[in-house]
């Protein structure tokens, strides 16, 4: 079974991708396994920019094929911010708690059919031996609520309403949410990629 380098330090990370490659001859690693601990500096200014670091960064480093995910939350009454800069929106070291309340104070004169937003997350796959770098996107769509519901999930996920249910995403039991996250399509869109252009 191939190793692949996911670029994070984050276990549950790998074990919830490596649970979705099944089927397919690959098995990711941590930067942990690899004994790799410094922070990846994320210098791009779109989510494209920063999967690429941070596949490019990991992969050239150790020679081996790499998969980095970049992601957050795009408000279009906002102009898509808070985007890139999603898990420091409310300033460094924010939890939570005051990144979803910071959002509804600049949201609160929004009215409802113009709270339309997005979670996008894109990954990276770097062959360090061709020097490519495949990207796939995945999006899930809704609305910025009006207050803080629901207990489950992290991030933003209180104040994001699915348009279809008017649920929001901390209102869903993990392995639903989980089933239609914006990291599940993108991690789906990689497991055909490695089908469909097999190294292993």
């Amino acid at each position: 079974m191939t190793a692949i380098i996911l670029a994070t330090h984050n276990d549950h990370k790998v074990e919830e991708i490596n649970a979705l490659m099944e089927g397919v001859p690959v098995h990711f690693i941590s930067l942990k396994e690899k004994g790799y601990f410094d922070d990846i500096l994320e210098t791009g200014t779109t989510f494209d920019e920063n999967a690429q670091i941070k596949a490019t960064t990991i992969g050239l480093r150790f020679g081996q094929i790499t998969l980095a995910d970049d992601s957050g939350l795009e408000v279009d009454a906002m102009n898509g911010a808070p985007g890139v800069f999603s898990a420091r929106y409310a300033g460094e070291g924010a939890t939570p708690d005051q990144l979803c309340q910071k959002l509804l104070m600049e949201m609160r004169d929004v009215p409802y059919k113009l709270r339309t937003a997005r979670f996008r997350c894109v990954m990276a796959l770097y062959d360090p031996k061709t020097q490519s770098c495949h990207l796939v996107e995945g999006t899930v769509e809704g609305r910025i609520s009006s207050s803080m519901r629901g207990h489950h999930g992290f991030g933003y996920d209180p104040v994001f309403e699915l348009i279809e249910t008017g649920e929001t995403l901390a209102e869903m039991q993990a392995h639903v949410k989980n089933s239609i996250s914006h990291r599940f399509r993108a991690v789906e869109l990689i497991k055909v990629h490695l089908l469909e252009h097999p190294f292993y």
